[in-house]
């Protein structure tokens, strides 16, 4: 049976790892601890296809451990036992080196089944992870490890790995095999950085190739529409779908349209509807605010018309949103206050209801029939001076004005209405 191209590139050395030079650069704190043939728990956190695994391998080559690999998806706890059984005997004499993938998957008693082996050393813990293991990995675990953070590779970085699997498949085919200029770096801006899904996909580009006079070539074209939307990092439920919510809402506030329509035609290419609606009305009440109100309505209106028709013509009235709070004034203060007073309600801050806003019903009771509500609409403009918060709270200031035009408008009018400053 053909290896596959993705484990025959696979490299041997960390010279040869593609990315990763926070990590691997000479004199490196992961790299001196693989040289030196390190006995550490370890912990590798990142995006898939960035070498976690190729890493692990060059780990167990450096002990004298015997390596077991588990994927956590498919792994359980008799698995985990039937390794330990292992420990000491003529099949891991010098101990296990267990490199377990997705570790995410495992709940706490399969990880907390570790722990002791971990702490005697006769176990080497080498986790790897796609989601945040702060959140997914048990804290006795972690406390015993050390977390290495990997990052999505480059199109500049990944480019000369594409070129030497190019080489190979060229090696290995039975007609002449060339390439277009321009394919190589095609297909390593389209991995999104995953160099194994840029090997498939050189892989897949052979397979498709059609043959011509005898020869085989690799065309520009091809190479688009077999890399197509492979950029394309996003799960619904892990840290890559709320990245980019993230990164949608905070380049909105920053008041950029471009990065805003970025994220959302990221959100939309991978067909997620639903979470850029909710998010855009959430910016239009938290970042917007006040400095523009209307904000909110015209959000409502274009999230109602994008739910109404659907993709892929939901993008424009979106995009109408995203753009109009991008380039809108911005104010937090309404965002502020609620959160001021939610903050001094959890503090135990509350107190009675002043009488005169009780409700009418209290009059009834026969103990005091006097509300003494002032209707502000019997009095001149509207207003009278009143107390409505709590005596508890009664000096508290949760609301301040914003400097845009909308609320110092309104300041201006209640500051003649109240014939004083506020």
């Amino acid at each position: 049976m053909k290896r596959p191209l993705a484990d025959e590139i696979r490299p041997k050395n960390l010279d040869e790892v593609v990315g990763q030079r926070h990590l691997l650069a000479p004199g490196a704190v992961l790299r001196r601890l693989i040289e030196k043939g390190t006995d550490a728990n370890m912990v590798f956190y990142g995006p898939s296809g960035t070498g976690k695994t190729t890493i692990a391998n060059i780990v167990a080559e450096k002990t004298n451990k015997t390596l077991y690999r588990l994927n956590a998806t498919t792994a359980s706890l008799q698995d985990i036992k039937d390794i330990i059984a292992d420990v000491g005997t003529l099949l891991a004499p010098g101990g296990v080196l267990l490199y377990l993938d997705e570790i995410q998957y495992f709940n706490k008693k399969q990880q907390q089944s570790l722990l002791e082996f971990m702490e005697n050393g006769s176990l080497t813990l080498i986790a790897s992870t796609t989601e945040n293991p702060y959140f997914y990995v048990y804290s006795a675990l972690l406390s015993r490890s050390t977390v290495f953070e990997f990052k999505a590779v480059t199109a500049q970085e990944a480019e000369p790995a594409v070129l030497r699997a190019l080489k190979i498949q060229q090696e290995r085919s039975e007609l002449p095999l060339s390439w277009e200029d321009g394919v190589p770096l095609q297909i390593a801006t389209a991995c999104g950085g995953d160099v194994r899904k840029a090997i498939n996909a050189v892989e897949l580009l052979y397979e498709a190739a059609e043959v011509k006079k005898g020869a085989l070539h690799l065309t520009l074209e091809d190479a688009r529409q077999v890399a197509q939307r492979s950029a394309m990092r996003y799960d619904r439920d892990g840290d890559q779908h709320y990245d980019i919510l993230s990164a949608l809402q905070k380049s909105i506030r920053g008041s950029d349209p471009d990065a805003a329509v970025h994220y959302l035609a990221r959100l939309l290419e991978a067909g997620d509807l639903l979470s850029p609606c909710r998010r855009l009305l959430v910016i239009a009440a938290e970042d917007v605010g006040l400095a523009y109100p209307q904000a909110i309505v015209v959000t409502k209106a274009c999230v109602d018309a994008a739910l109404q028709v659907g993709l892929p013509e939901a993008r424009l009235p979106l995009a109408e949103a995203a753009v109009l709070l991008a380039t809108a004034p911005k104010s937090n203060t309404a965002h502020n206050a609620i959160i001021a007073a939610m903050d001094d309600l959890k503090k135990g801050k509350s107190g009675e209801i002043p009488r005169c806003l009780q409700n009418v019903h209290a009059d009834t009771t026969g103990f005091d029939n006097r509300q003494n509500y002032l209707y502000p609409h019997d009095f001149p403009n509207r207003w009278v001076e009143q107390q409505y918060l709590p005596d508890a709270l009664k000096n508290a200031r949760y609301y301040e004005w914003g400097d845009n035009k909308t609320e110092q408008t309104a300041k201006a009018y209640w500051e003649k209405i109240k014939n004083r400053k506020l």
